[in-house]
């Protein structure tokens, strides 16, 4: 890199066609170049010039060891050269050579540069010749699980009431624990409900993040009568004179695995490998009706 040293104290002034007249002043002693404006009409008028522009100049300011600042009434507005561009601003600008000012020096400048000239038709550009495909073809995709965190989407009841016997209320929500949860008519049953045995029904949260229904007393609705079910959104039980509805929002509930299926209704799904576990799932379409 070569070192240079400047050495400037110039006044300038600029008078633009409507006579409007813009003072500056630039100053150097050493390798910190100070550009300064008291009005930035003059660069809004103009229009900011792209950053394909600026990077090379940027550049070969950093090589030459140089540094120059360009300031306006509010303070900087950009630097130039051997600066230190945070992090942030080097995503935006793609140079870690253009250090941009503070945010009251900017936005006019920016506003100014939405503008389109008057007279300039807004037609689309041109296709660019050849014409090429632009979809690639025989792209491999990598099969991932369907799984989210263990217990999220909000897995929970909700007492389903027809337009019989809706009050206008909200229904009734139970939100379901990580572990068991028991219904029935007992002192000890997490839901408790009249009418029902004392332990009727119990849903639990396995291993693979499922919630299982495990009847004891009589069920039915879109669940298995005789054996646990692995509950998906929307699935009714119906116990007695009551009637529950399974919910779990969509980015949570599993499904089957891989997120379809291959072969069609009662088609059997390979097990896959649960990240969290380390252990082999296996097929969700089990117990499932």
């Amino acid at each position: 890199m070569t070192e240079s040293r400047l050495d400037i104290d110039l006044d300038f002034s600029y008078t633009d066609e409507s006579g409007a007249v813009t003072n500056g002043r630039a100053t150097a002693a050493g390798t910190e170049v100070t550009v300064s404006l008291d009005r930035l009409a003059p660069l809004a008028g103009a229009g900011l010039p792209p950053l394909e522009e600026i990077r090379p100049l940027a550049d070969l300011l950093a090589r030459k060891g140089v540094s120059v600042t360009v300031a306006g009434p509010d303070g900087n507005i950009v630097s130039l050269g051997k600066v230190d561009a945070p992090a942030s601003q080097r995503l935006v600008t793609r140079s870690p050579h253009i250090k941009l000012g503070n945010l009251g020096s900017l936005l006019p400048l920016l506003r100014q540069g939405r503008r389109r000239p008057r007279g300039v038709p807004l037609l689309p550009p041109s296709t660019p010749l050849p014409l090429v495909p632009t979809v690639q073809r025989k792209i491999v995709r990598r099969i991932t699980t369907t799984h989210y965190a263990r217990g999220g989407g909000r897995p929970r009841l909700i007492f389903v009431q027809d337009a019989a016997t809706w009050t206008g209320q909200i229904p009734r929500e139970v939100a379901l624990p990580e572990d068991v949860t028991t219904i029935g008519s007992g002192p000890g049953s997490d839901i408790q409900l009249e009418g029902l045995e004392a332990l009727h029904a119990e849903i639990r949260h396995d291993g693979q993040d499922e919630y299982v229904l495990v009847p004891h007393g009589p069920v039915s609705g879109s669940v298995s009568r005789t054996g646990p079910s692995v509950l998906r959104t929307g699935a009714r039980i119906q116990m007695g004179q009551w009637c529950l509805a399974f919910f779990r929002e969509e980015f949570a509930d599993h499904g089957r695995p891989y997120g379809g299926r291959s072969g069609g209704e009662l088609a059997y799904e390979r097990p896959q490998l649960d990240p969290r576990t380390g252990t082999m799932e296996r097929d969700s379409s089990e117990g499932v009706r």
